[in-house]
This record gives structure tokens, sequence and C-alpha cells, in this order.
């Protein structure tokens, strides 16, 4: 899951960055870090700067981004592999199956390819690559023993069947009038600002789900799935219970509230699954010739796969800062982690003793 979003990259995301591992500690844990410590938005920092806040919204899109790609898949799907509005007002195998073919077509292009690049033919070797760890091989905790076969699994199966599943839903409902329309080419200027403005919602959306799964009985029951991606790749990323993939993909739900057309339909949940792909790749961008040319995953969020209970959001909204959660991945945000966590063991430790009593 991500922001999870999920998601930014951790710094101006299309600037390559060559920190060194300097550290003989973090060298154990990390192959490679990027600039730390990790910054939020340039809408949120403080003193405001209004030049660092449009430098981050034109960064985080242009010239090359997952979110510019994402954009243009949802236009082509729309464009050429949607069905008509027309015909979605009744419920009917066509166009469901039209809808459920692209989005599994979708998975198995991006998820696969990824996983191809980095992993299987290892085009980019370790240049970027978070983990010090190799990935998982064979192992009890996952479906079929094996981490790849798992994520793969309940991708496929959960992921695309509740992707299409809300998609359908959400054409249906707009067919039947049931959801406020964006009105073309009236209303292009306000499609635009929505599509904007949706990875901030996915961050915000997130953080409270996300929150909301680490509850006890929600993780041992739902989230645990998920986290049995300590070493993530692009095949984790939808690797979900399928609970946690209605609730993370109910996003889409806002739009009974606010306006929507088709294309933002299918670009908010383009976005929050293909992110959620591209953000678990467990490498910082692609790299070409020495040179990152395009930010793929979030250190912010390996941070959590690696220690649980920090970064549960995202960096375009700062709530984990707000929230006392945030863990910058630097020595000393590392250091009140640790205290943090120790703090919440003693105190839990204290109330079964005085359960016990």
């Amino acid at each position: 899951m991500t922001p999870t979003t999920h998601n930014t990259a951790d710094f101006a995301p299309n600037k390559a960055q060559n920190i060194e591992v300097n550290s003989k500690k973090k060298a154990k844990a990390w192959h490679y870090l990027p600039q730390l410590p990790l910054q939020v938005s340039g809408y949120f920092r403080r003193p405001f700067s209004f030049v660092a806040a449009i430098k981050w919204l034109f960064s985080s899109w242009f010239p090359l981004s997952e979110r510019l790609i994402i954009l243009a898949i949802s236009l082509l799907s729309w464009a050429f592999f949607h069905p008509a509005l027309e015909v979605c007002t009744e419920l009917a195998p066509g166009w469901i199956a039209q809808i459920y073919v692209r989005n599994l077509v979708l998975m198995l292009v991006i998820a696969g390819g990824l996983h191809l690049y980095f992993y299987s033919y290892k085009k980019q070797g370790d240049a970027l690559h978070y983990d010090a760890r190799s990935q998982a091989q064979k192992h009890k905790k996952f479906t079929f023993n094996l981490q790849v076969k798992d994520n793969m699994f309940w991708s496929i199966v959960s992921g695309v069947t509740v992707w299409s599943m809300y998609e359908v839903l959400m054409m249906y409902a707009m067919a039947n009038g049931h959801v406020p329309m964006l009105m073309l080419p009236e209303d292009y200027v306000l499609l635009a600002l929505l599509i904007f403005l949706v990875p901030i919602w996915e961050t915000l959306y997130f953080f409270v789900i996300h929150r909301f799964l680490h509850w006890p009985p929600l993780y041992k029951s739902v989230h645990y799935l998920h986290h049995r991606n300590t070493n993530v790749a692009p095949w984790a990323g939808m690797s979900m219970h399928p609970i946690e993939h209605v609730l993370f993909l109910g996003s889409v739900m806002v739009h009974f509230f606010v306006a929507a057309n088709p294309l933002l339909i299918i670009f908010h949940l383009q976005y929050y699954t293909l992110s959620a792909i591209t953000t678990h790749t467990g490498f910082q961008g692609f790299n070409v010739g020495g040179r990152m040319i395009m930010a793929l995953g979030t250190f912010h969020h390996q941070l959590h796969h690696r220690f649980f209970e920090c970064n549960y959001g995202g960096l375009e909204v700062p709530i984990d800062q707000w929230a006392g959660s945030f863990h910058d991945g630097t020595d000393e945000s590392h250091a009140a982690f640790l205290q943090r966590h120790k703090a919440k063991s003693l105190k839990a430790k204290k109330n079964r003793q005085q359960s016990a009593s």
C-alpha cells in the first residue's frame, strides 16, 4: 500500500541524487539513501515560500513523472479502451469485462514490466536500490511460500477485481445521474484542478485508512498481509487483503460528492493503483547513464515497511509530522522513533500488569 500513495518523490522528483551511505551501520541496512532529512512538500514547509510550493508542484509533474505517465495512460484508457457512458446505464457483462480486461492488462504490464526490469533482468543492477537485503525467495509466511507469487496472486485476484468493481460502480452511478457531473468543455479548468488535487486527497485519505489498518485487530486480520513485504518490489504495491483493497480504493467514493467525469474517475483509480506499484519498486528511480531520469520509489514509505510504526501517510501533506509519527531517515529521527516505540511498549506492559491484577 502507498500513498500509498501514495506519492511524490522524497525530494525534488526529477533531480538525481547520489548520496553515499557513510555509516557502517546504515550500510548494513540500506544500499542507497536519498538526500536526508526527507522534506515534506513545498506547500507546507515553514516558513512558507511561494516559490518552493510552485517548484514542488511543477517538479512533481514535469517534465517527466509517474503522475504524468499515469495521466497519459488514463487519457488513452478513456479514449480507446473504455465503454461509452451511455451503455453503462445497465450492468451488462460486455462493458464490465472491457473494464476488467483493460485493468488486468495494465497490472500485468506495469507491475510485471517493472519487476522484470529491476529484479528478473536486473537492468539497473543495484543503482538507486534502497534495501541492502535481497528479495525474499521461499518463506512459509507467503502464499505459495514465495514472495513474488504471493504478491502477484493478491494483486491480480483481489486487486484488479476490486479496482474494476469500483470503476464499474462509479460509471454505473454516473450514467444514471447519481454522481455530480463535470460538463466538458465548460468545466475543463475545474477538471484540471481536480486532477492536480488527486495526489493531495490521496495523502489525506491514505493516512486515515492506513492508521486505522494499524489498529491491532485489523492489523492482525487484514493489514499483516501487505506487511509481510518488509523488502518491497513492484508486485508488493497492490498485494493486500481484499478488505484493504476495498478501503484503499474506496477513496474514489468521494466523487459521490465531488463532481467528476469518466476521465477523472479513471485517473483517480489508476493513480491509486499504478502509483502503489511504482512507489514499491524498492528503487529511487530509473537510472540511465548514471543519472536518474524519473523518480519512482519513496524512501518515506520504505521506512514504514522496515519499521512499521512510522510514516503512515505521504510527503504531499505532512500529517505524520502533525501526528508525531514522522521519520525523516536521519539517525536523530530514528533515535526519536525508538524512544517513542520504547515508551509505547512500556505503557502497554504496564496496562497488561494492571489488568492482570
